[in-house]
């Protein structure tokens, strides 16, 4: 199945989180390796919505909160190179809306370039 077009993808997910140095789970390097950066992360939101969006979800839980859906995928970087993703969404049961969660690594995938 694929999500709505209209997904919201919050930029604070991208500027505050995914992309900012953490001590703990943090993401920003593994996506630096791809051309990744603060300065550029309405890329990160374009080719998650290009690249990741027009794939298929998989539903993996239904929680009280929404369903929750994932998107495993090879994300294309700004720089040519390439990252095996599994991205998180959901579905909110509250309001219809359904929005971005998280990215990782897709530790499955052999396509990690």
């Amino acid at each position: 199945m694929k999500l709505p077009e209209n997904t919201l993808i919050a930029a604070e997910k991208l500027t505050q989180y995914l992309l900012v140095l953490r001590k703990r789970h943090d993401k920003s390097r593994w996506l630096s390796r791809a051309g990744y950066t603060l300065e550029n992360w309405q890329l990160l939101e374009e080719d998650l919505r290009t690249q990741i969006l027009s794939l298929n979800a998989i539903l993996t839980e239904n929680t009280k909160y929404g369903q929750m859906y994932e998107i495993r995928g090879t994300l294309a970087g700004p720089n040519g190179r390439t990252l095996a993703v599994c991205t998180m969404w959901m579905t909110e049961t509250a309001t219809g809306e359904t929005k971005f969660i998280t990215m990782y690594p897709d530790k499955e995938s052999k396509n990690d370039v």
